[in-house]
C-alpha cells in the first residue's frame, strides 16, 4: 500500500516482485533398473513473481506464480477489503483499520454484503486472473490444455463481535482470556473444530493453546494438525474469533461418491478444491460460533451464588416433586463433569453415555445394569426439571442449555481457583 500511495496508484497493477523459493517441479533423471531417462515430482527451488494488484472488485490482492512446471498459482485476497468494496459502492458508511471495521452504519446490510461473497463462481473468478497474469498458460500446453484444480490451501474465517467502547471489551477480554487458558480442555478445543474426541485418530493428536501479545492485539490460539482456533481484541473494540484450516480432511460434507453412477449423498471427507468452499464456511462460522458460546459463560453478572442456588432447591417438574443438586457432593460433582464432557456438546449423549462414567464400565449384571439405567434415568430427569439440558426432538439425546454452560463453567473456575485467589476477588 505504500508502492501505491507513492505512485499515485487507486486500481490496477500495483508491483511485480520476484525470489527464488522452494516449490515441487520436474526433473529429468536416469532409471537405473529400466536403463532409461524419466521424468521425476520432488522438492526443489525456481523463481516465483509475486503480483500485487488493487482490484475494483477484490480490493488489495496478490498472485504467486511459480515459473516451471507444473506453475502453481497461489491467490491471496481478504474478504473485508472486499466487503469495503462492497459498501462503498452500497454507499454504506464505514470506519475501517486494517482488516477490522471498527464502526458501521449498517450492520445487517454488511453482513448480506459478505454472506453475497459465498455465492461467487469461484473458477470463472480465478480462471480471469489466469488469464490476466499467466497468458502464456493457454498455449504452453498446444492442442491439449491442462486445466488448474482451484483449492482453498488455507482459509481464514473470523467472526468480529463490535464493542461500544474501548473500555468495555477491556474489561471482559482479560477474563476470557483467562478463562480460555485455564478451563478449556482438549476435548472442548476439538469440540470448537467441529470433531468428536471418541474418534480414535483425534485421541492421540496434539493440541496446544498459546498467548501472544501482537500488534493487532492479545491472541489465543488453539492448534490442533494445522487446523487452528484464535481469539483477539482487535483494534481494542472488537472482540475476533477465527477459525484456520489447513487441513479440512479431517472433516466432513455430504456429496455423493464420484464412482456412484446413482449419485447417491454420503458423507465424506472435505475436499480442498473450491467445489467444497461454502461447506467450509458453514463449519468455519460453527467453531467461531461455538468458541463464543462457550466464552458467553464467563461474562456473567450475576454471582456463583445468584446462578447456583436456584438449582440447590427442590423443583417440580410434569408433577412430581425433583431434589435440588449439590455441586460439591461427589455423586452430583461427577454428573456436571460428565455431561459437560466435549463429545458430547455437538451431538449430545444418551442414558447409555453416561453409565460408564457415572458408574464405571466394568461388566455388571443384568439385574445391576437395569439399576444403573433407572437411576441415570432419574438423574436426567432432574436435570431437565432444573433447565440443565433439554431434549433432541425424535431421538434419545440430550444436550446442554445455556443455563448449564453458564453455571458449570462458573462452579468448574471456581474449583480450578485457588482460596488466594477467591479471596482476593471477594476482597
Amino acid at each position: 500500500m505504500k508502492i501505491a500511495a507513492r505512485d499515485g496508484i487507486t486500481e490496477g497493477l500495483v508491483a511485480v516482485l520476484s525470489c527464488v523459493e522452494p516449490c515441487h517441479s520436474f526433473r529429468v533423471g536416469p532409471n537405473r533398473e529400466r536403463r532409461l531417462l524419466e521424468l521425476r515430482l520432488g522438492p526443489m527451488k525456481c523463481l516465483h513473481y509475486y503480483f500485487y494488484v488493487l482490484d475494483p472488485q477484490l480490493g488489495l490482492t496478490y498472485l504467486r506464480l511459480q515459473t516451471w512446471a507444473p506453475f502453481t498459482i497461489h491467490i491471496g485476497l481478504n474478504g473485508r477489503e472486499w466487503l469495503a468494496r462492497q459498501m462503498a459502492a452500497e454507499g454504506i458508511a464505514f470506519e475501517q483499520r486494517d482488516n477490522c471495521f471498527v464502526d458501521l452504519a449498517d450492520p445487517p446490510r454488511a453482513q448480506a454484503l459478505m454472506d453475497k461473497q459465498l455465492r461467487t463462481n469461484w473458477t470463472r473468478l480465478l480462471n480471469g486472473w489466469l488469464a490476466r497474469f499467466h497468458p502464456a498458460h493457454a498455449t504452453l500446453f498446444g492442442a491439449e490444455p491442462l486445466n488448474y484444480y482451484w483449492s482453498a490451501e488455507e482459509t481464514e474465517w473470523a467472526t468480529d463481535i463490535m464493542f461500544r467502547s474501548p473500555e468495555a471489551l477491556a474489561r471482559l477480554y482479560p477474563r476470557w482470556v483467562r478463562h480460555a487458558i485455564t478451563t478449556f480442555s482438549s476435548s472442548d478445543v476439538l469440540r470448537f473444530l467441529g470433531q468428536s474426541p471418541k474418534v480414535r485418530c483425534y485421541k492421540t493428536a496434539e493440541i496446544t493453546t498459546t498467548l501472544k501479545v501482537r500488534p493487532e492485539g492479545v491472541c489465543v490460539k488453539h492448534s490442533r494438525n494445522r487446523n487452528q482456533l484464535k481469539m483477539y481484541d482487535k483494534q481494542g473494540s472488537n472482540l475476533r474469533a477465527e477459525a484456520t484450516f489447513n487441513n479440512p480432511r479431517e472433516l466432513k460434507v455430504l456429496r455423493p461418491k464420484a464412482n456412484d453412477p446413482k449419485k447417491r449423498k454420503c458423507w465424506q471427507r472435505l475436499r480442498k478444491g473450491v467445489a467444497d468452499l461454502h461447506r467450509r464456511a458453514k463449519l468455519s462460522q460453527q467453531s467461531n460460533e461455538r468458541y463464543l458460546e462457550a466464552l458467553a459463560a464467563v461474562d456473567e453478572s450475576a454471582s456463583l451464588a445468584e446462578v447456583v442456588r436456584p438449582l440447590c432447591q427442590r423443583t417440580r417438574w410434569k408433577g412430581r416433586t425433583v431434589r435440588g443438586l449439590q455441586p460439591l457432593k461427589a455423586d452430583d460433582s461427577r454428573l456436571l463433569a460428565a455431561i459437560s464432557r466435549g463429545e458430547f456438546l455437538i451431538s449430545g449423549f444418551r442414558n447409555a453415555d453416561l453409565r460408564p462414567l457415572l458408574f464405571g464400565d466394568a461388566k455388571v449384571s443384568s439385574d445391576e445394569a437395569r439399576r444403573q439405567s433407572s437411576k441415570a434415568t432419574r438423574m436426567i430427569r432432574m436435570l431437565r426439571a432444573h433447565g440443565l439440558i433439554r431434549k433432541i426432538q425424535k431421538t434419545h439425546r440430550y444436550v446442554l442449555t445455556t443455563k448449564a454452560a453458564t453455571a458449570i463453567g462458573g462452579l468448574t473456575a471456581a474449583q480450578n481457583a485457588t482460596i488466594e485467589a477467591l479471596t482476593k476477588l471477594a476482597a
